[in-house]
C-alpha cells in the first residue's frame, strides 16, 4: 500500500507520505543525503532511479511524495524557490504570443516575472479581478493558455472562488494555476476544486520556521507532471537535499500551526476592526469581508495573514511598522513568529504604477503562534 493512502486524514499524511523508515537503519526520518552522485552497477544500471541529484535525489523525492499526497496531486515536484517553481511552470506551458490572464492582486514578485522576464520572450498578460468569474471569461483571449489565481491574494486577502473558476477554464479550454501559499494544502485543496496546478512558496507556511527557501508544483495531470520534471532537470532550479529535509520537518507540524495562525489571526483582526485608528481590516475570516462566504465554502480556516490600512497615509502606515516590537519588521510570512510590513514598500514595490498597486496606507501582518494577548497589546501599543 503507498504511504499516501495510509489514512484520509490530512494531519496522518502530512507525517507519514514520503516518510518512510530508512532501510538501512530503520531511523524514522529520511537522511539528508547530501551527494551530488550516485554509483551504479554497470553502465545505466541506477539503484533506485538515482544517477545525479539535479535529476533526482532521494530527500527531494521523499518531499515531493508528501506534497503530492497533501494536495491530492498525482505528481509534486520541488525547487529552489517560489519562483523558480513558477518560472518552470510558465516555460513549461508558454511560448511566445501565448497569454495568460493574472489577478488584480498578486505577490509583487510574480508580477514581476510576468511583467518583466517572460514578457520579453513573447508571453502576453492581462488583469483581471479573480473573485468575478465573468470578469476572467471577457479577458480570456484565443491565446490564453493558463488562469492564474491566489486565493487568498497577497497582500489585499482577496478571495477567488476556485471551483467557478475552473469551469471557466474549462470551458476555455486553458489551465487554470492557484498559488496556494497564504492558505496550505491544510487549509485548502485547490485540485479537488478543479485547478491543473497547485504552486507553493515553501519557504512559507509549509516550512514555517523561517529557516528555509524553496517552491513546489503539484499537478492533477501525470502527463503534465512529466512535462514539468522534464523541464525542472533541464532548468535545473531544484531544491537541495538540506532544504527538502527542512520542509519535510516542517510540514509534519502544518496542522497544529494553522489552527493557531488562524486562531490568532481572527483575534488580531476582530481587534482590529474596533479601533479608532484603523480605516479598514482585511481578512477574510470576518463576516463583512466580500469573499467571507466563498472562503467558508472552500477553505478549513481563513489562515494567518491580516492586512489592514490606518488613518494618516503612507507615513502612518511606515510609522505603525516601525513601532512594533513584538511583530518584527521583515518580509515574507508564514513563520512561527509574527512579521509586519509596509507592502508599498517592501514586498510589493515591484507593482507600483501598474493595475496591481497596493495602497500606501496599507500594514500586512503574517500572524505568528506566540500568546494572542502579546500581539494585541503590541499592535495597540504600534497604532498609538
Amino acid at each position: 500500500m503507498s504511504d499516501r493512502h495510509i489514512s484520509q486524514h490530512f494531519e496522518t499524511v502530512a507525517i507519514h507520505a514520503g516518510n518512510t523508515a530508512d532501510p538501512l537503519t530503520g531511523a524514522v526520518v529520511p537522511p539528508i543525503y547530501q551527494v551530488s552522485t550516485y554509483k551504479q552497477d554497470g553502465v545505466g544500471g541506477l539503484r533506485g532511479g538515482y544517477e545525479y541529484s539535479r535529476s533526482a535525489n532521494p530527500t527531494r523525492t521523499a518531499l515531493e511524495e508528501n506534497l503530492a499526497a497533501l494536495e491530492g496531486g498525482r505528481r509534486g515536484l520541488a525547487f529552489a524557490s517560489g519562483l523558480a517553481a513558477e518560472d518552470c511552470l510558465l516555460r513549461t506551458l508558454l511560448g511566445p504570443g501565448d497569454h495568460v490572464v493574472i489577478p488584480n492582486d498578486a505577490y509583487g514578485g510574480t508580477f514581476r516575472l510576468f511583467a518583466k522576464v517572460v514578457s520579453r520572450w513573447g508571453v502576453e498578460w492581462s488583469v483581471a479581478d479573480t473573485s468575478d468569474p465573468a470578469a476572467v471569461r471577457d479577458a480570456i483571449t484565443p491565446n490564453t493558455k493558463a488562469i492564474w489565481v491566489e486565493t487568498p491574494s497577497n497582500p489585499l486577502l482577496g478571495i477567488t472562488d476556485i471551483a467557478a473558476l475552473s469551469h471557466v477554464a474549462r470551458e476555455a479550454g486553458v489551465k487554470l494555476v492557484v498559488d496556494n501559499t497564504f492558505a496550505s494544502p491544510y487549509l485548502q485543496q485547490p485540485l479537488s476544486l478543479g485547478a491543473d496546478v497547485v504552486v507553493h512558496s515553501l519557504t512559507k507556511y509549509m516550512g514555517g520556521h523561517s529557516d528555509v527557501v524553496g517552491g513546489a508544483l503539484v499537478v492533477a495531470d501525470q502527463e503534465l507532471g512529466e512535462e514539468l520534471a522534464y523541464h525542472q532537470n533541464a532548468m535545473g532550479a531544484v531544491a537541495g537535499p538540506m532544504d527538502a529535509w527542512l520542509v519535510l520537518r516542517g510540514i509534519k507540524t502544518l496542522a497544529v500551526r494553522m489552527d493557531r495562525h488562524s486562531e490568532n489571526a481572527t483575534k488580531v483582526a476582530e481587534m482590529l476592526t474596533r479601533h479608532a485608528r484603523v480605516t479598514h481590516v482585511l481578512y477574510p475570516g470576518l463576516p463583512e469581508h466580500p469573499g467571507h462566504e466563498t472562503a467558508a465554502k472552500q477553505m478549513r480556516s481563513f489562515g494567518g495573514m491580516v492586512s489592514f490600512r490606518v488613518e494618516g497615509g503612507e507615513e502612518a502606515a511606515v510609522e505603525v511598522c516601525n513601532r512594533a516590537k513584538v511583530f518584527t519588521l521583515g518580509e515574507s510570512l508564514g513563520g512561527v513568529e509574527s512579521l509586519i510590513e509596509h507592502p508599498g514598500r517592501m514586498t510589493h514595490a515591484s507593482v507600483a504604477g501598474s493595475l496591481l498597486e497596493v495602497p500606501a496606507d496599507l500594514v500586512r501582518l503574517s500572524v505568528g503562534i506566540e500568546n494572542v494577548d502579546d500581539l494585541l497589546e503590541d499592535l495597540k501599543q504600534a497604532l498609538g
